[in-house]
């Protein structure tokens, strides 16, 4: 019988390599596992994954379970859900992390209601902590503390989960640092029989066929992001942006706000609710920074902000401000850096 009371990271595996978010996952998880005194374990489900363990092991893990079977890929809620919910009932984890993915968003629900464990989504940090119940005076040690902005971005709220189990959270990819552990780490590889955990009548639907369209916009990646916020005022003023992004070699982002405003594509929106970037240099024009798009963009290298308000929330995070209006700024920068870049 499998050891109880661990922590484990639901790893997605498409295309021979697993999700750059489980591996996020996995470095948080062995920092938590660690303060926790248990195992870091992961579970794959699909087909054909010979060495999937050889891409984990240098994550910190364990231990790696595999359920492997050709109906398993791709992704299919009902048997994914199944073989996650008949495996926690037998090895009974205290934690259980996976991606804010379309994956995690239609898995994590289906599993956490059925072992009536709850869920909290789109967290922004994890940690380990006490809580005590302000009704009843019982204190409980080292639990998830599971924290995320709340009421439109206005707190930051921390969520606990003290008497069921597994204590459940997604996390969006870019959110958690990815980290090797340690290159040469070996654990143990369970395969599961998929027979045991999931039923034939699990597999009712078959996918036919399937069509992924790839982001065109590579954000995430970019060592210098140049982006705008409502405050930039139109999408004919976004074309600045871009002028001053193809400048520097730079990639165009946006805050939320400037995307409803439709000034620019959804792709490009950077925050709780878009991506999470970490830029050598991030230049910030026209944007307040409410609290969702600052947990997308702070730990930048060196941020400057450009605002016409002096008091912006973002000034306070910002390593440089220049106040003033983004239209005579923007192009004053693109002038001085061509004319000393040659």
């Amino acid at each position: 019988m499998a050891d109880k009371n661990n922590l484990i990271v639901y790893c997605e595996y498409e295309d021979g390599r697993v999700a750059d978010v489980s591996l996020e996952l996995l470095t948080k998880g062995r920092v938590l596992a660690n303060r926790l005194g248990v195992k870091l374990e992961a579970v794959v489900i699909g087909d054909k994954l010979d060495g999937v363990e050889d891409q984990i092991f240098p994550y910190g893990a364990d231990t790696v379970y595999k359920i492997e079977d050709e109906r398993l890929y791709p992704y299919t809620s009902n048997p994914h859900a199944a073989a996650l919910i008949n495996l926690f009932k037998e090895i009974e984890p205290q934690v259980c992390l996976m991606g804010a993915t379309c994956i995690g968003r239609d898995l994590g629900p289906r599993v956490s209601s059925c072992l009536h464990s709850g869920l909290t989504a789109d967290c922004t940090a994890l940690e380990i902590g006490d809580h005590k119940d302000a009704k009843t005076g019982k204190e409980y040690k080292d639990l998830l503390l599971q924290i995320r902005p709340a009421f439109g971005g206005n707190i930051v709220a921390t969520i606990v989960n003290p008497e069921h189990r597994p204590q459940m959270a997604t996390v969006r990819e870019g959110v958690m640092k990815k980290e090797v552990f340690d290159p040469a780490h070996k654990g143990e590889v369970v395969k599961l029989d998929p027979k045991k955990y999931i039923a034939d009548t699990d597999y009712v639907v078959e996918i036919i066929d399937r069509h992924i369209e790839k982001s065109k916009v590579n954000i995430k990646n970019s060592p210098i992001i140049v982006a705008g916020g409502y405050g930039v005022g139109s999408k004919e003023n976004f074309q600045l942006l871009y002028d001053l992004a193809q400048t520097l070699g730079a990639e165009v982002g946006a805050s939320r706000a400037a995307v409803d405003a439709g000034f620019i594509e959804h792709e490009r929106q950077i925050g709780q609710t878009g991506v999470t970037v970490r830029p050598k240099l991030y230049i910030a024009c026209g944007i307040s920074g409410q609290i969702q798009h600052i947990a997308g963009m702070q730990e930048s290298s060196i941020i400057i902000s450009i605002n016409n308000d002096p008091n912006a929330p973002i000034n306070k995070i910002a390593d440089f401000v220049i106040t003033g209006d983004m239209e005579e700024v923007v192009p004053k920068l693109i002038k001085y850096y061509k004319k000393n870049s040659k």
